[in-house]
């Protein structure tokens, strides 16, 4: 499994950069989001990968952070959604707006991009929604502490966000506890993140 690549950019078109790194180019499909990040030709450049592996196709899929890898990943787990598809949402959205869309069943969001109906996308809001409640349930019992403010309401969907996005429901909720629960959801996930970023530095 290839983790990561790390190398010059040498090549780029929508949805796809070429590193090289020693003296071979990874073609990564990636996001527009992404290809907006990295730079020029020339840069140095670091992307998560995917590799993705079928018995008629072998492609690499290059992400600019965990957290919109961790969105595609979560993507491809939706029955009916391939990579191409994962790729184009991703491109309509960023990884808050994505998970925030999940948390709050917003499914209109993902028919905004090109080839994803209504059907598709209640299907993935549904398919996440339920992934993530399952991962909420068996998550480690350091959660039961916060669980009075995460029942429900902006917070109970702002832990449900973080969790899309690649945090542990502990995690996510001892940030979350630390925050006005009067906040909207987008600035109770925006005020987390600074924080997670903070806790990290």
């Amino acid at each position: 499994m290839i983790y990561s690549v790390n190398g010059k950019l040498i090549h780029t078109e929508p949805s796809l950069a070429v590193i090289e790194c020693g003296g071979v180019g990874y073609a990564c499909r990636t996001t527009y989001s992404t290809l907006s990040k990295i730079g020029g030709i020339g840069n140095n450049v670091m992307l998560l990968t995917y590799l993705y592996v079928r018995e008629d196709n072998v492609e690499l899929f290059g992400f600019y952070d965990s957290q919109e890898l961790n969105c595609f990943k979560m993507l491809l787990s939706v029955s009916g959604v391939g990579p191409k598809a994962g790729l184009a949402i991703l491109s309509d959205t960023t990884p808050e707006r994505f998970a925030l869309s999940i948390a709050t069943g917003d499914s209109k969001a993902f028919t905004k991009t090109k080839g994803i109906g209504p059907k598709l996308a209640q299907r993935i809001v549904l398919e996440l929604k339920d992934k993530i409640t399952k991962e909420q349930i068996s998550s480690d019992a350091a959660q039961i502490d916060f669980e009075p403010i995460i029942s429900g309401g902006n917070t109970g969907e702002a832990v449900s966000a973080l969790v899309v996005l690649g945090y542990t429901h502990s995690e996510a909720a001892m940030v979350i506890s630390k925050l006005d629960g009067s906040l909207s959801v987008p600035e109770l996930i925006r005020l987390a993140l600074k924080e997670i970023g903070k806790m990290k530095v």
